[in-house]
C-alpha cells in the first residue's frame, strides 16, 4: 500500500475525530496484479518501498505512533488458537505468534482485538498465557474477545474453515439436525454466543470487559444477543469531559420526531441523544450466481424480491438475512459474504495441495477424467468450486449423477453447479428440503459447466435455440474473454429455488438473472 493512502486515511480520520484505529497487516501485497498501467516506473519503484516499509502490523502501529503521537488510540489483531496464512494450516503456534504480537505492543499497540473463537477454553488459556508472560506488556493492555454471531450453518463452517477457528463439537451437534433451518439456526447461535459471553464475563478482568462482534452486516442477530445478555444499558447518557466522535457544529434539526440530524462529509446520520451515530448497510451489486457449489459466470447474479415495495430501503434490507443464504443466496445480500471468484490466488488449498490433489492437467481429457473421477465419488474428493473436500457428493447432485457423468464423459463438458427439478416436497425432507418445518419447496432444474468455444456456437446453441427446445430452457453463457449472451431479456428474473411457509410470504432463495 502507498505511503501517501496511509496518510490521507489517517488524515481524515484525524478531521473527522476517529481516534481508534485498528492496524492490521492485511493480505501481502501483489504489485504486478493490482498496478495500474497508467502508473509509471518511479510510481511503480514508489509502492515497492512502500510495501518494503509496511511488511507488519507493527510497522504500521509504529509508524502511525511517530506521525501522531498519542492522537490515535491503536488496536492490533491477536489469535487465541494461533495464526496462519495457509488455507489448510499444518501449524497454528502460539509459540510462533508471541513474538509478532509482542512487538505490535511494543510499537505502541493500546488494546487487543481476538479472532472469532467457539472455545471458550482456548480463548481462556490464551488471555492467561498473556497477562502472565515475562515480557509484562500484557498484564493490563485490554484484550476485547471477537464474537461471530451465527447466522446460518453454511456460513459458520466456512467463515470457520477460512479463519481456522475451531468449533467444539457440542455446537455442531446441536446445529447439524436443524442446519436446514436458519431460523432455528439463528435462535441456536444466540443462545451459544450468550453461553460464551457469560463464560468471558466470569473471568477476572483488568478493567471494563468489552466484546468485539463479526457482524457481516447483519444486525438482527446481534441485537438479540445483546439484548438477551444485556449488555447495552437502556440509555446511554453523554459524559461531561468526553469528547464526542463527531463534532456537534455539524448537526442540524430537521424537525422528524425531535431528532437531530448529523451531516458528516455530505453523509446524514440520524441521531437522538447519544454521540453514537447510526449506519446503515451499502446496497451491494453482484455479477456472480451463487450456489452450494460456489460457481460464478460473467453476467449472472442473484436477487431476492422486494416483498413489499412500500417498506423503506433500510427496513427491507434489514430482511435481507431472513432469506436461507447459506444454502442458496442472494450474492448481494451480506449474509453470503464476498462472491468467490476463481484464480490461481483463490483456491480451496495451498498451491502444494492443490498438485497433491489435481496434478497438473495440461489436456482437455486430463481434466475430463479429474471431472469424471470426482462424479464417480473417487478421489480427488474436492475440485476448486467446492467448499469441503468430501468422500461422496452431495445426496441432492448423486441423484442426478448419472446425467451429469454423461456430460462429462461424452460431451466433455465440466460441471460445477447443478439442481434437479423439485415440485412440492415438505421442507422436512432429507435431501432436498429446507427453512422452517411444514412447508413446501420447489425447484427449477438447471446446471452450470464449462465447454468448449466451439461445441457451445456448433452444437449447444443451435439446440437451444431450435424451436422446439426454445420456449422451454433458458440460458445465461459467458466467456473467459467477457463476452455474454443469453435468451432473456435483460430485465428478464427466473426464480428457480423457493418455498411457502405457513404465516409468511412466499420465500425466494435463488433467483437467476443478467
Amino acid at each position: 500500500m502507498k505511503r501517501k493512502v496511509v496518510d490521507e486515511a489517517l488524515q481524515e480520520a484525524k478531521i473527522i475525530g476517529v481516534r481508534n484505529i485498528l492496524a492490521l497487516r492485511g493480505d501481502p501485497p501483489r504489485e504486478e496484479e493490482y498496478r495500474l498501467d497508467t502508473e509509471s516506473r518511479e510510481e511503480e519503484e514508489e509502492v515497492k518501498e512502500n510495501n518494503e516499509e509496511f511488511v507488519w502490523a507493527a510497522d504500521l502501529v509504529r509508524y502511525i505512533r511517530r506521525k501522531y503521537g498519542d492522537f490515535f488510540c491503536i488496536g492490533v489483531a491477536a489469535y487465541p488458537e494461533g495464526h496462519s496464512d495457509e488455507s489448510h494450516p499444518r501449524e497454528q503456534s502460539h509459540e510462533k505468534d508471541l513474538p509478532y504480537l509482542l512487538q505490535k505492543v511494543q510499537a505502541g499497540a493500546d488494546f487487543l482485538v481476538t479472532q472469532f473463537f467457539f472455545d471458550v477454553n482456548a480463548y481462556t488459556r490464551f488471555e492467561k498465557m498473556l497477562r502472565e508472560h515475562d515480557s509484562g506488556v500484557f498484564r493490563e493492555i485490554p484484550i476485547i474477545p471477537g464474537l461471530l454471531p451465527i447466522q446460518n450453518y453454511q456460513i459458520l463452517k466456512r467463515t470457520s474453515k477460512l479463519a481456522h477457528c475451531r468449533i467444539p463439537p457440542g455446537l455442531l451437534e446441536a446445529l447439524d439436525p436443524i442446519k436446514a433451518d436458519d431460523e432455528e439456526v439463528k435462535r441456536k447461535g444466540v443462545d451459544a454466543i450468550c453461553d460464551i459471553i457469560k463464560e468471558i464475563q466470569a473471568i477476572k478482568s483488568h478493567g471494563p470487559r468489552g466484546f468485539h462482534f463479526y457482524t457481516l452486516n447483519l444486525e438482527k442477530v446481534v441485537g438479540s444477543i445483546l439484548e438477551k445478555c444485556h449488555l447495552i444499558p437502556p440509555e446511554l447518557p453523554l459524559i461531561d469531559g468526553v469528547d464526542s466522535a463527531i463534532d456537534d457544529s455539524l448537526v442540524t434539526t430537521n424537525g422528524i420526531n425531535g431528532t437531530a440530524q448529523k451531516t458528516v462529509n455530505g453523509i446524514s446520520q440520524l441521531r437522538k441523544s447519544s454521540n453514537l451515530p447510526s449506519s446503515r448497510r451499502p446496497s451491494m451489486t453482484s455479477n456472480h450466481l451463487t450456489t452450494t457449489d460456489s460457481s460464478s459466470c460473467p453476467g449472472l447474479n442473484t436477487t431476492n424480491p422486494a416483498t413489499n415495495q412500500s417498506i423503506t430501503t433500510t427496513s427491507r434490507e434489514a430482511t435481507w438475512d431472513d432469506y436461507p443464504n447459506g444454502r442458496f443466496g442472494d450474492a448481494r445480500s451480506p449474509a453470503f459474504g464476498t462472491p468467490i471468484s476463481y484464480s490461481p490466488c483463490s483456491l480451496p488449498c495451498t498451491p502444494a495441495q492443490a498438485r497433491s490433489l489435481w496434478g497438473e492437467p495440461t489436456t482437455h481429457s486430463a481434466i475430463t477424467d479429474l471431472f469424471t473421477s470426482h462424479l464417480s465419488g473417487k478421489p480427488p474428493t474436492q475440485l476448486p468450486w467446492s467448499d469441503d473436500a468430501s468422500p461422496t457428493l452431495s445426496p441432492e447432485t448423486a441423484l442426478i449423477r448419472d446425467h451429469l457423468l454423461t456430460l462429462t464423459t461424452t460431451r466433455h463438458w465440466w460441471t460445477i453447479a447443478s439442481q434437479p427439478a423439485v415440485d412440492g416436497l415438505l421442507s422436512t425432507d432429507p435431501i432436498h428440503g429446507w427453512g422452517p418445518a411444514n412447508g413446501f419447496v420447489f425447484q427449477k432444474p438447471f446446471v452450470e459447466f464449462f465447454c468448449p468455444l466451439d461445441d457451445w456456437h456448433n452444437r449447444l446453441k443451435p439446440h437451444l435455440t431450435s424451436a422446439s427446445i426454445a420456449p422451454q430452457i433458458s440460458f445465461y453463457a459467458g466467456t473467459s474473454s467477457g463476452r455474454f449472451e443469453s435468451s432473456e431479456s435483460s430485465e428478464a428474473v427466473h426464480v428457480v429455488t423457493w418455498g411457502s411457509f405457513l404465516g409468511k410470504e412466499i420465500m425466494t432463495a435463488t433467483m437467476v438473472e443478467e
